[in-house]
């Protein structure tokens, strides 16, 4: 996994990074009115999930992975983390077993290996050695199941680190707030205490 020590040692390219990657997550911290005054909440609604979506992400790392918006910004919360070489590799893993072809197995399958496995990989992902060595087996005779040990063991490690992170991160936070109606606030705001 790719660390930063902190934001003053992060190459510029990094810290422009992560400011985009907060830009790009604002769009679910939107109110759903402020982009009905600008005539877009049609947009605003198919970017940002309802309550109700949200709040059933937390129920379990399934429902988050499946749901368009919960893998979203899940994807973006490990980006922000500079981890997301696993839901990367993951997700490839879920393409490569969809893979009809038996002719290119083999070229996804050293994709796969080559971007996430060999030492020094752009997107290496931090599984143990042993589970490498099967891998590297496995691709002897490429399968649909050849990463399956692998895919499973990273799968873990979001679901036990990753997922519980997320869902005490502010952006899962702001997305499950309650909306409160403009007239119980003005109520509240109105009520003068009893003396």
């Amino acid at each position: 996994m790719k660390m930063c020590r902190g934001l003053e040692s992060l190459p510029n390219n990094c810290l422009e990074r992560a400011k985009g990657l907060k830009a790009r997550l604002s769009i679910f911290l939107q109110k759903p009115d402020a982009f009905s005054k600008l005539g877009h909440s049609n947009k605003a609604d198919k970017l940002r999930p309802s309550l109700q979506e949200a709040l059933q992400w937390r129920e379990t790392f399934d429902k988050l992975l499946t749901n368009k918006h919960g893998l979203a910004a899940f994807r973006a919360f490990l980006k922000s983390e500079f981890s997301e070489e696993n839901i990367e590799f993951w997700l490839a893993c879920e393409d490569y077993k969809n893979t009809k072809s038996s002719a290119k197995l083999s070229s996804k399958a050293k994709t796969i290996y080559e971007e996430y496995f060999e030492n020094d990989a752009p997107k290496e992902v931090n599984i143990d050695h042993e589970t490498r060595k099967i891998t590297k087996n496995n691709l002897l005779h490429p399968s649909l199941s050849c990463f399956d040990l692998a895919q499973n063991q990273i799968y873990t490690l979001m679901e036990k680190d990753s997922y519980s992170r997320f869902l005490k991160s502010s952006t899962y936070q702001e997305l499950t707030k309650k909306p409160m109606c403009s007239c119980i606030q003005q109520q509240n705001s109105s009520k003068k205490p009893h003396t």
